[in-house]
């Protein structure tokens, strides 16, 4: 559905984004992770058409690039940094941006009430954004990127500030859109939520990627050992990093072994230990 070609983009001597590629598909929910200042959003820009990368392409398949206003009309984004209005109402914010797509008449009104619906603010339709909280104003920015229906959807960090309520909100919606066949493209750092939504993921770090595939296949390449803790009746706890847990714990609680185990718990690695692996553990800011 959209085609990223060895992208390239600096700003100064920072080389944001470096020799990206990679394609999401139709119907899947594609993820992109990575730190703060991974390059995520710069890439979502140059996806929408809105940078200009240095080098390298971008295209939605079988109608062009995103520099083409006709072809932008195929993708809804919703930015990391708040697209919506605080002093028109909610339905007002969907009624200018469903304009801006070309809906008219009935077809914008059914549109704006349909994602009003979806992302359950009907019933706030009518107040000013400004007295919405900012789980509120999250779902009302991915209202205004579907009102025009489009078939691939690009959402930066869509959950980012949200109460949990609103989290899991826009989490449903973004299964039951990909279940429609919409392609997604979701940036995101949280591990939780891309092991929940993402067909596949990539890892990006300092505008380059790190590794691209399944959660299961990133989990299997990078994540390393499981590790098992055995606490004793002493206290004690007696660690073993392996990568096949069961013969270990069958040899623990063995007959004759087993006397001095009060528990065992098994920590297996998940998406969070590639991400680490890759990434490194020292702070972002």
């Amino acid at each position: 559905m959209l085609r990223l070609n060895q992208l390239r983009k600096s700003f100064g001597a920072v080389a944001a984004v470096d020799s990206v590629s990679l394609e999401i598909r139709r119907g899947e929910v594609f993820g992109l992770l990575g730190p703060n200042g991974a390059g995520k959003s710069t890439t979502i820009g140059m996806a929408v058409g809105l940078l200009a990368p240095d080098s390298g392409s971008v295209e939605l398949e079988g109608v062009g690039p995103p520099t083409d206003p006709k072809v932008r009309a195929h993708i809804g984004v919703a930015p990391q940094a708040l697209a919506v209005y605080d002093d028109l109402t909610g339905e007002e914010n969907l009624r200018f941006f469903g304009r801006l797509y070309g809906l008219r008449a009935s077809v914008l009104r059914e549109r704006v009430a349909a994602v009003l619906e979806m992302v359950g603010l009907s019933a706030r339709s009518a107040d000013r954004v400004g007295t919405y909280s900012g789980g509120m104003k999250r779902r009302l920015n991915l209202a205004a990127a579907l009102v025009h229906d489009p078939p691939l959807l690009l959402l930066d960090e869509p959950t980012a500030g949200v109460d949990p309520q609103s989290r899991n909100n826009i989490l449903d919606l973004v299964r039951e859109l990909a279940s429609r066949g919409r392609s997604i493209g979701y940036t995101t750092h949280y591990m939780e939520e891309a092991d929940r939504l993402c067909d596949r993921v990539a890892i990006i770090d300092k505008g380059r990627i790190l590794a691209l595939g399944t959660v299961h296949e990133l989990i299997e390449r990078h994540g390393g050992k499981s590790l098992i803790t055995v606490t004793r009746e002493n206290g004690e706890d007696q660690r073993i990093e392996t990568a096949d847990p069961l013969p270990d714990i069958t040899r623990l609680l063995a007959p004759g072994s087993s006397e001095s185990v009060r528990a065992v718990r098994i920590d297996r690695p998940d998406l969070e230990s590639v991400f680490l692996s890759l990434t490194g553990r020292s702070l972002r800011d």
